[in-house]
């Protein structure tokens, strides 16, 4: 008992050691009823495969219009020939890997929960749990920035495995050129200035990794790995487990898995690109389903843009027949009531819809 009466507060467990210690899902990770019953793991036949883009024909314009086809109907599509070395995707993968599996008292000295201090997304840990009612989801993961890079705390970046840091570093350079290079294809697809998005990011646009973890799971049937939802960004690079599948999108009310393939990376949309685009490419609705046998790791490096910008649509792209479908707001105040809507399993874009 602490001074003056008051309990100290525990860290709550990692879902790494709940899996390790149960053998049914705590309530508090059971999806609702209704949801269940259509089925967690359900995914539907394809209609037609997701796209598989090469990074390295994007100007030729059978892949750019492959391109479009793929943002119209999915609002994300797999990458190849995209400029990281097969190499640096193992390295990346295996120090991330290694991370997860070292002992708990390792990991939390990255951890996102300070004593004395407020929740912090960044670290390592749970996202913030706001209500007795909120459903967890299955996974512990691990979110850091990494632009501005003058703004990186390498205070919640790992020290062990040593190559974590350097690896990181490396990986985020690549994925900014990445970025830019989607980035002004959509824009040429919009017929907008090839630059126009690219030049939205001032040098205060920030990046984030999130390294997301998902222990086996006793109960796939009952509970998700990472609730539905869209990603709030400009668009995010995903590198994901080739071992386990788990990825799942939802396309005109239906989930279709999302196909792991060596050493490609998933891209989709977010929600500043749908309304910086004014909507003609949507982001997509997606969430990851839980493995009763594997574990399964994935690293999302999503891009942003400065907190002080005003979201709106770009101008080129609002006319009398095709008017603005969203409010504006500064992008800063987009994020507090994305972060908000999330925890409790809803979209925030939703509600600036016109």
């Amino acid at each position: 008992m602490a001074a003056s009466g008051q309990t100290l507060t525990m860290m709550p467990k990692t879902v790494q050691e709940l899996a390790a210690a149960v053998e049914e899902p705590p309530s508090r990770y059971v999806r609702p009823e209704q949801e269940r019953h259509a089925g967690l793991l359900a995914a539907d036949e394809m209609p037609e495969p997701i796209p598989l883009i090469d990074l390295s024909r994007l100007t030729d314009t059978d892949e750019a219009e492959k391109l479009r086809a793929a943002l119209h109907q999915w609002g994300l599509f797999l990458v190849t020939n995209h400029g990281i070395e097969d190499s640096l995707m193992d390295a990346m993968m295996s120090a991330s890997k290694e991370f997860f599996r070292q002992p708990i008292e390792e990991k939390k000295k990255c951890s996102n929960l300070v004593e004395g201090k407020p929740f912090e997304i960044e670290g390592y840990g749970n996202d913030k749990t706001i209500t007795k009612d909120q459903i967890l989801d299955w996974q512990d993961r691990l979110h850091l920035t990494l632009e501005p890079e003058d703004e990186r705390n390498f205070g919640k970046w790992p020290s062990h495995p040593e190559s974590f840091r350097n690896v990181l570093h490396e990986y985020a350079s690549r994925t900014k050129g990445i970025r830019d290079l989607i980035l002004r294809s959509i824009a040429n697809l919009l017929e907008l200035d090839e630059d126009y998005f690219v030049n939205q990011l001032s040098n205060k646009a920030t990046g984030f990794a999130r390294f997301n973890y998902y222990p086996p799971c006793p109960r796939p049937d009952l509970v998700l790995g990472l609730k539905s939802h869209s990603d709030g960004g400009l668009l995010t690079i995903l590198l994901v487990d080739e071992d386990v599948g788990g990825l799942q999108v939802q396309r005109d009310g239906k989930w279709y898995n999302v196909p792991a393939k060596p050493y490609t990376l998933v891209i989709n949309l977010g929600d500043c690109m749908e309304i910086m685009n004014n909507g003609i490419f949507r982001s997509p609705i997606h969430r990851v389903v839980t493995n009763a046998e594997k574990e399964r790791l994935s690293l999302a490096v999503s891009y942003r843009v400065d907190g002080e910008m005003v979201l709106e649509p770009a101008s080129g792209l609002v006319d009398d027949k095709r008017p603005s479908r969203y409010k504006k707001l500064k992008t800063k105040d987009f994020v507090v009531g994305l972060i908000e809507h999330f925890l409790q399993g809803k979209r925030f874009i939703e509600t600036l819809k016109i």
